[in-house]
């Protein structure tokens, strides 16, 4: 007996709404017209890929930046309205903010 049958026996009751998993996919961030630009520079030797242009909340792009750097397994840090995420993964973060649904231009190389 899985979990899913113990929770009906417990609450025979109550109904699954199929409504919860649309809502997972759906992303809480607010969508832009304007392009993110995803520019790559070297500081100090090392690659950052630096992403600026939101012009939504700032919480909002605080979320994105962390939803980024787990995803993508890196550190990084949000200063001045910029994300900046450790080492080169443009082509990467370019490709999920596509799938999110945002405009992104590369700069840079």
């Amino acid at each position: 007996m899985d979990l899913k049958d113990q929770l009906k026996n417990l609450f025979p009751d109550h109904k699954e709404s199929e409504s919860t998993n649309e809502t997972k996919n759906k992303s809480d961030i607010w969508l832009q017209d304007d392009p993110i630009i995803c520019k790559y520079e070297k500081r100090k030797g090392k690659p950052i890929t630096i992403l600026e242009g939101y012009n939504g909340a700032t919480d909002d792009f605080k979320k994105l930046a962390k939803e980024l750097k787990t995803k993508l397994s890196v550190g990084g840090s949000f200063k001045d309205d910029k994300i900046i995420i450790q080492g080169d993964y443009r082509d990467k973060i370019m490709q999920i903010l596509k799938n999110k649904g945002f405009n992104v231009k590369r700069v840079g190389g």
